[in-house]
């Protein structure tokens, strides 16, 4: 078991504080946007065998099977296939897709080929994989996912009775879903950008006053978070984007999936994100950074689908686990409350303490305790390892074989 030092990466988006709380640690003043635990390229954890620190991918390289296991190894190859972070939203991230996996190789494979730089602005693919992800809120969490059903949009949309949104409204009731919501959003991204701030604050104005009309706590609640998106970005596309997806709060405990091409942002909250480890992501507004519409328009999964909210569920097998289902092999996320319990050692996991204090102890009677916001590193095959602390919870991420 190898306690991790972990890279904060500091994002515009993300909360000055919720981070530093969870460690217990001075905020610096500064946006902590995410966590990285893993062994991701761009900022892998350390940790220390007693011989000064070294990256988590460089361990993992020395030695895959010992460190992965052969099963995880001939599955997914000689790297760890998942990527944990802790996600501080103070602000909306950015409405974005995720390739799938044939998608992602061929997009690096191309941009590799062109020699396009990996820090250049108009780079799409950092590598060569797919980035299903789960979002697992530790306090309220909101954001928005996949499209709303195009008649409950065009009815939203009428409802603002914005004139430069009814062309958006005409394509989503003309036409077959699939085309429809293609439409749409091709619609709202290649608008004049001349008059997209104007619309944008028209649409501001119509949603905060239907909110103020409506007698639902919950509508208002929505339809504010849809207008504050143009208080950060007022010349942007990205809230006419909003518009099209469904809007989703999580309470502390729920999460949610998201598979390739399914549009999404993360609105406000803190939360753990378990994904495959890739970090290709294509973007559609509320950003200041490069958005490639046609690569985006490729890739989108153009099908209405409600927010599909997940509770941690009972495993048989492990007395004491609570699993957040999901339909991926390469990750798979967990909950312990803790009493004692033990943890299953057949893969390579990742355990978060995200409250209390967590001690593991493995067979040889080696000691870890894991205050709040600490992590470590289990390798696979480690001897038994049981997790005990009175009013504790961890996170434990793995892969699924």
């Amino acid at each position: 078991m190898d306690l991790l030092e972990n890279t904060v990466r500091a994002y515009a988006w993300g909360s000055r504080t919720a981070i530093p709380a969870l460690r217990g640690a001075e905020p610096t003043g500064e946006p902590q946007a995410e966590l990285w635990m893993g062994a991701h390229a761009a900022a892998p954890s350390e940790l220390d065998r007693g011989h000064g620190p070294q990256t988590l991918d460089r361990v993992i390289a020395a030695d895959p099977e010992g460190e992965l296991g052969a099963p995880s190894v001939d599955r997914f190859g000689p790297a760890l296939p998942f990527l944990f972070k802790v996600l501080a939203a103070a602000e909306p991230l950015s409405i974005q897709v995720h390739p799938d996996l044939a998608q992602a190789r061929a997009g690096f494979g191309a941009e590799e080929s062109r020699s396009v730089p990996l820090d250049a602005r108009e780079r799409n693919y950092k590598d060569a994989n797919h980035k299903p992800e789960m979002l697992c809120a530790l306090d309220e969490f909101t954001g928005v996912c996949g499209f709303r059903d195009p008649a409950g949009t065009a009815a939203l949309l009428e409802r603002l009775g914005v004139p430069g949104l009814r062309g958006v409204v005409e394509v989503l009731l003309g036409k077959p879903e699939a085309e429809a919501l293609r439409e749409a959003l091709t619609l709202v991204l290649t608008r004049d950008r001349a008059a997209v701030a104007p619309l944008v604050a028209q649409t501001r104005e119509a949603l905060l006053r239907t909110a103020s009309e409506t007698d639902s706590a919950e509508e208002a609640a929505m339809l504010r978070d849809y207008a504050a998106l143009a208080d950060h970005y007022p010349a942007d596309p990205g809230l006419l984007s909003a518009l099209l997806l469904n809007h989703v709060t999580l309470r502390p405990g729920e999460a949610v999936y998201l598979g390739a091409g399914v549009p999404h942002a993360y609105l406000h909250g803190l939360g753990v994100e378990l994904m495959a480890n890739s970090d290709n992501v294509l973007r559609a507004g509320l950003t200041p950074k490069h958005i490639d519409v046609p690569e985006l328009l490729r890739i989108v999964d153009f099908r209405a689908s409600a927010p599909r909210v997940i509770r941690a569920c009972p495993v048989p097998e492990h007395p004491g686990e609570e699993l957040y289902p999901a339909p991926i092999d390469e990750f798979r996320l967990s909950r312990y409350r803790l009493g004692e319990r033990r943890l299953p050692t057949d893969t390579p996991q990742i355990v978060l303490c995200t409250e209390g204090r967590a001690t593991l102890t493995d067979t040889a009677g080696t000691e870890l305790t894991l205050s709040r916001g600490d992590s470590c590193f289990v390798p696979a095959g480690n001897p038994a390892v049981t997790a005990r602390g009175a009013g504790a919870s961890i996170f434990r991420a793995t892969v699924s074989l």
